[in-house]
């Protein structure tokens, strides 16, 4: 990374016992490293975009905010950093993808990175990131007695590649029932499934990546949930993937319902 890159992630801490992290809302590539990619890459299509605002609710209920700055390009955030699959058998990109969503090319000219430039980029980016994300929930953890983290996502409702047809608008993902309450996750699909205009699934195609996994730790007060959500659902989603106020508006009471009733179990169970 060069001396003009962005630091890795911008923390708001709050005073709740709540973490929203934001792995994939960065837009940042080094000018040297756009430079390799493709016009379609240097778009960054895979972003998670507009997460910020449409979690803008997220700090007036007290919960500390984590974002990304860099691109899922550069180097993913929500990867194991061994770059081990999180979907064995399953089509995925790794932890510096070479290729976009669409099985395109990321790098022009084939030059993709090497062990060498893999690992300076965790170390640049992943590993502050992740540092970081420890440090709020052992924070949090250690003020409340508890932590909830929510990882916030979104993807295009339409990607081949990935799934067939279009996916459900709202994807809750507890690593199969082993990183957060089970309790707490059956309130939050409850929560979801009451969304009128909206499909909602528990542990489906999306079960949570390697922040859900790797953090979830019921037994040790840490519950993670990862959301990914349907684009469509809040924002257009091809060029120039403009955020919808408008439709942003209709989906945001119901993602605020879930963060209130995850926000509720942590203050509840830290009176415990």
């Amino acid at each position: 990374m060069t001396d003009t890159s962005p630091p890795p992630f911008v923390l708001y801490p709050g005073t709740a016992p709540l973490l929203v992290s934001m792995p994939h809302a960065g837009t940042y590539v080094p000018p040297a490293l756009a430079a390799r990619f493709t016009d379609e890459a240097r778009q960054v299509p895979d972003t998670d975009w507009h997460m910020e605002r449409l979690y803008g609710f997220a700090k007036d209920l007290g919960a500390s905010v984590l974002v990304a700055t860099h691109s899922r390009y550069v180097v993913d955030l929500n990867r194991p950093p061994d770059g081990t699959s999180l979907y064995p058998g399953q089509s995925v990109t790794g932890l510096c993808p070479v290729d976009t969503f669409d099985d395109t090319p990321i790098y022009a000219q084939g030059d993709v990175p090497d062990d060498a430039e893999v690992a300076a980029r965790r170390d640049a980016v992943w590993v502050p990131y992740h540092a970081q994300l420890r440090a709020e929930l052992d924070r949090i953890r250690a003020r409340h007695g508890v932590a909830v983290l929510w990882d916030a996502h979104s993807i295009r409702s339409v990607l081949p590649r990935f799934f067939e047809g279009k996916l459900p608008d709202l994807n809750l993902g507890t690593a199969d029932g082993e990183s957060c309450n089970p309790a707490l996750a059956q309130e939050l699909l409850s929560i979801a499934q009451q969304a009128t205009g909206y499909t909602a699934v528990l542990n489906g195609r999306f079960k949570g990546g390697h922040i859900t996994r790797h953090y979830g730790q019921p037994e040790q007060g840490v519950h993670a949930i990862q959301l990914e959500m349907t684009q469509c659902s809040y924002m257009q989603e091809a060029l120039p993937f403009g955020y919808l106020p408008e439709v942003a508006a209709l989906v945001q009471p119901h993602l605020q319902r879930m963060l209130t009733a995850a926000l509720a179990f942590a203050t509840s169970a830290s009176k415990a």
